[in-house]
């Protein structure tokens, strides 16, 4: 029989300057005497709206880890790891929860368990010879509180499947939950053990590594928390998507400038946007740019700052008027597509990695359909359009964008060499927008328009309509069916 949801009560809410920034620290009571705490980080009103679920750590008390810094447990490591983790993501909750402590059995009660497991009981057998379960919390309140938070779907930060099956039976989403890695003392050796191998807790050290897994095109089911999760939840969305996908990246100013008035892009964003970059480079089979790009930054389009494969690179020059000694033509470490309109195939001799290949011109231009159709004959589906401004915004225009990486740099350039334009509406109702996720990257905000997920949501939206309309339509009498 389903029990009726418990209510959290929000009593008081004050500040909570700490080691890792300063949280909001509310205080709930949630049906009983026990008196919870909610910290929490960041605006949290209507983040799940656009895109972003945060961290949560459920934390359960335990005075000798949390207070006394015991290393029988891991507790008060988890603790700090969580809120350290929260802190580097800007945006999160922990929810600390009272009565909790050892594992629900109480103070006294699990301070007689370690006297059991002073004699070589695991605590797992310590609670059963005491006649106590191995696990007795209730996360009815916790559940009650992220409600009030307005969390109903969240990446829990814990190696407990059981936590977030509970979780999950209480109406929270837990979509990802990532273990903290915490340093293991030979004091607590025995009992990280015992969690891992009688109680189905995770082994962060087993985890696999999670780039070398996305390279590979496998998206893991979890991982441990801090930058191996980062990577997960940027990046395992995109190698979801399977072998077929356009994206763009852009960097540009707030003002909306990717270069100076003279030219100059170097640099507009900082050097964690440039990672990122790379990493876009790794995970997809082919990268595009507009000549312009190549004559004003002759790039290399490889991915130098992390490990992966280099994509093929592609360039559009419809009047074959790039460089005869720019990176992408000289440089062999990676494969090149040098797209050029017919009437305009330049008579020279290629290096070895150098394809020339003819494309129809329309307008004066290479229309976007048209590339992305020859890269898929030749096995190149996942494609990343990198710029310049004027390529990825033809991209744009065309909807055949699945996915815009729009880094936005904290500087004002006045003017210069513009980023996105595009044909707009006239008026601000019905601007272009779509599923959205925004992250950091240092200093720089990237803000990920997800185009898929919003024409998936929009032809859901129109095919139950549809249905909705055969369903409303009239029967016709079965004596008319079948004549004309």
């Amino acid at each position: 029989m389903m029990t009726e949801p418990q209510q959290a009560h929000r009593v008081v809410s004050t500040v909570l300057p700490t080691a890792h920034g300063t949280f909001r620290l509310h205080g709930y009571a949630v049906e009983s005497t026990k008196e919870h705490l909610a910290l929490v980080l960041g605006d949290l009103e209507g983040v799940t709206d656009n895109g972003h679920v945060p961290l949560v750590r459920v934390h359960s008390e335990c005075l000798t880890g949390d207070a006394l810094g015991s290393w029988r447990c891991d507790c008060g490591e988890q603790l700090d790891a969580a809120m350290r983790a929260i802190s580097q993501e800007g945006l999160g909750a922990v929810i600390y929860l009272r009565g909790h402590e050892g594992r629900g059995i109480g103070l006294h009660a699990k301070l007689h368990a370690y006297a059991l497991q002073d004699t070589g009981l695991d605590t797992v057998d310590a609670n059963l010879q005491l006649g106590l379960p191995v696990d007795a919390r209730d996360y009815g309140a916790a559940a009650a509180i992220l409600r009030d938070l307005g969390l109903r779907r969240i990446r829990l930060l814990s190696a407990n499947p059981a936590k977030s099956a509970k979780l999950s039976d209480l109406g929270i989403e837990v979509t990802a939950r990532l273990p903290l890695a915490v340093t293991e003392h030979a004091e607590n050796a025995r009992y990280l053990a015992t969690k891992r191998n009688r109680m189905g807790h995770d082994n962060g050290h087993d985890l696999p590594d999670v780039w070398n897994e996305l390279l590979h095109g496998r998206v893991p089911q979890r991982t441990v928390a801090g930058s191996e999760a980062v990577l997960l939840d940027r990046y395992g969305p995109l190698v979801a998507t399977g072998r077929v996908i356009t994206i763009a990246q852009l960097a540009q100013s707030s003002d909306g400038f990717i270069a100076s008035r003279t030219g100059d892009a170097n640099y507009v964003s900082g050097e964690e946007d440039r990672e990122h970059l790379h990493r876009l480079r790794a995970l997809v089979d082919a990268v595009v740019v507009g000549a312009q790009t190549v004559v004003a930054d002759n790039p290399q389009l490889t991915t130098r700052a992390v490990s992966g494969p280099s994509p093929v690179r592609v360039i559009i020059d419809p009047r074959a008027r790039i460089p005869r000694d720019a990176r992408v033509l000289t440089d062999g470490s990676a494969r090149t597509l040098w797209c050029v309109a017919t009437e305009y195939r330049p008579a020279t001799t290629l290096a070895p990695h150098v394809d020339l290949v003819s494309l129809p011109m329309t307008a004066g231009r290479i229309p976007p359909s048209d590339l992305l159709e020859m890269l898929r004959e030749r096995g190149l589906g996942r494609v990343l359009v990198e710029g310049g401004g004027r390529t990825v915004s033809d991209f744009l225009s065309a909807g055949v964008l699945d996915r815009l990486y729009l880094t936005t740099a904290p500087i004002l350039v006045g003017d210069g060499v513009p980023g996105l334009r595009f044909a707009g509406s006239d008026f601000v109702a019905d601007a272009l927008t779509a599923s959205v996720q925004r992250f950091s990257l240092g200093q720089d905000i990237c803000t990920v328009f997800d185009f898929a997920a919003t024409r998936d949501d929009l032809a859901s939206s129109r095919q139950a309509e549809n249905v909705a309309v055969v369903e409303l339509e009239p029967q016709q009498p079965s004596s008319q069916l079948g004549t004309s």
